[in-house]
């Protein structure tokens, strides 16, 4: 007879999670697996909110399962590590991003693409190698194979690098692979958001000259004053669009909402590459013409793989690069849940796991 959880994972854990597609989270007691050869266990301290949280929690994307317990950007200190982990010690800070497993042996992993992997394991809402199904950081402790374990650095905050390991990665990435990140290139940030704002950072630590485009005239003064971005373009002010056409080497798309990338592909000069970043739950309309009339490209990309992951960190570290964040308790989740539909945080969420949630146990 097929073992359950809680026999397959003897260790007791207690996270928030979504019970059904309301996306309502509430305490929940749960399991996770003895620690492994290769494992690394951390206490969790805090947790970002990504956007994606909220998709899967309400199933917009129509592949969730529930119970679900949420959170791909994680960071707390390790308390045991299995008998072969060389990466990190008891004691150090670490985080596990938006993957906790992959083959290992496809072209992509060989690649450390572990992102691309076919077989690739989510942090939450996946199957394990066990057949269980993977839990995510709303929790008091975390696992995983010290492969998907990021360290971080004595200068680099917990709270504020938490949402670096998606928000960051996902900007990074793209702008180091579509040979955005030189010195003068003209970058365009579509959405001044949770991705959006990182993307402005870490496209300027480049030595990039950067664009911010968005629908909110408010959003000027922080894009410019706070964030430090060159410009500020707003989409639907067709002087300014007009005015731009044809001056950006790429633009990162971090818009998670349908809308127009026509107007995007026209900012871009000849063999511009427009990546999409953010996932829109229904098809976008892509023009042609204006693509084969300047060799352009519309492209995707999708968080990086590890050893590219612990670069970006890095990186950050180097250049003073965190997200811009509210820290939250435990119980005030549904209500940042309310607030992000209508985007109204700056720029990022994290739970404060450590001091709140062992104050929600039932």
């Amino acid at each position: 007879m097929a073992k359950s959880q809680e026999e397959q994972h003897p260790v007791k854990a207690f996270g928030w999670a979504a019970t059904d597609p309301s996306g309502h989270l509430s305490p929940f007691n749960f399991s996770r697996r003895e620690t492994g050869d290769q494992d690394v266990r951390f206490k969790v301290l805090y947790c970002g909110i990504c956007h994606s949280d909220l998709h899967s929690i309400k199933n917009e994307w129509g592949f969730s399962t529930y119970p679900m317990v949420p959170g791909h950007e994680i960071v707390g200190e390790v308390t045991e590590v299995g008998s072969n982990v060389e990466k990190v010690k008891v004691g150090d800070k670490v985080g596990v991003g938006c993957m906790v497993g992959a083959c290992h042996s496809c072209d992509n992993c060989v690649d450390n693409l572990e992102n691309y992997c076919p077989k690739l394991i989510l942090t939450y809402n996946s199957i394990n190698t066990d057949g269980t199904i993977t839990y995510g950081g709303y929790s008091d402790h975390m696992i995983a194979n010290e492969r998907y374990i990021v360290k971080f650095p004595d200068n680099m905050p917990l709270d504020a690098g938490a949402p670096l390991l998606c928000a960051g990665i996902t900007v990074y990435s793209p702008l180091k692979y579509f040979g955005l990140a030189e010195e003068g290139k003209h970058v365009g940030i579509v959405g001044l958001g949770g991705l959006g704002h990182v993307a402005v950072k870490f496209a300027k630590a480049f030595g990039a000259k950067v664009t911010v485009i968005s629908t909110s005239p408010s959003k000027k003064n922080e894009a410019l004053e706070h964030l430090g971005a060159d410009f500020f373009l707003v989409s639907r002010d067709n002087d300014q669009m007009q005015a731009a056409l044809g001056t950006m080497d790429g633009i990162i798309d971090t818009v998670s909402a349908v809308h127009p990338i026509l107007p995007l592909i026209s900012l871009l000069k000849s063999h511009g590459k427009l990546v999409m970043v953010g996932a829109p739950e229904k098809p976008l309309e892509l023009p042609v013409f204006p693509l084969i009339m300047g060799r352009k490209t519309v492209a995707g990309s999708g968080i990086g793989g590890m050893k590219e992951t612990q670069e970006m960190i890095d990186f950050a570290a180097k250049h003073n690069i965190k997200a811009d964040i509210e820290v939250i308790s435990m119980d005030y989740v549904n209500t940042a849940m309310e607030r992000l539909v209508k985007a109204d945080v700056r720029y990022r969420f994290v739970i404060d796991i450590g001091n709140t949630l062992a104050s929600t146990k039932p």
